[in-house]
């Protein structure tokens, strides 16, 4: 694959979609990378695939790391609002040449991953509390049902 240079790839990638603060990219690709390390241990210079459910995982769990309980509110301000938008990001980066996939990917890997709510809130709130937090988010409508990769 041949090397692309990020910065420049980022204007391409913001002048055709908006959506998503430069910020967002940045993260996303030290998100992978601490994704890479954790799952595939690779050594350096050697080529790493990820599935997008590990990518959700490790992206959650290093925002996580670098923001605690203000992660979400990071996200949201970037324009990272649901799994789905973690695909279309990673998507964006493909198409500019700036990460590789395979032909097995989809942006469709990234969707109904978690809800930010559960993935990103909840472990600030009390083991006590979890239970009646969840209540009242799935009262408030606001909340969908966990999957298995939810912590």
């Amino acid at each position: 694959m041949k090397k692309v240079d990020f910065s420049k790839a980022l204007e391409q990638i913001l002048e055709r979609d908006g959506r998503y603060d430069a910020d967002a990219y940045s993260f996303l690709r030290d998100a992978l990378d601490h994704t890479m390390r954790k799952v595939r241990h690779p050594k350096p210079g050697d080529l790493c695939h990820v599935s997008g459910a590990e990518l959700l995982d490790g992206l959650r769990e290093f925002a996580l790391e670098q923001f605690g309980p203000l992660a979400r509110l990071v996200l949201q301000h970037w324009g990272i609002r649901r799994c789905e938008d973690v695909g279309e990001i990673v998507f964006n980066l493909v198409e500019a040449g700036v990460l590789g996939s395979t032909p097995q990917d989809k942006r469709e890997d990234f969707a109904g991953g978690y809800d930010f709510r559960e993935a990103f809130d909840l472990p600030f709130v009390p083991p006590s509390q979890q239970q009646r937090v969840r209540e009242r988010w799935r009262q408030e409508g606001s909340a969908s049902q966990p999957t298995s990769r939810t912590a």
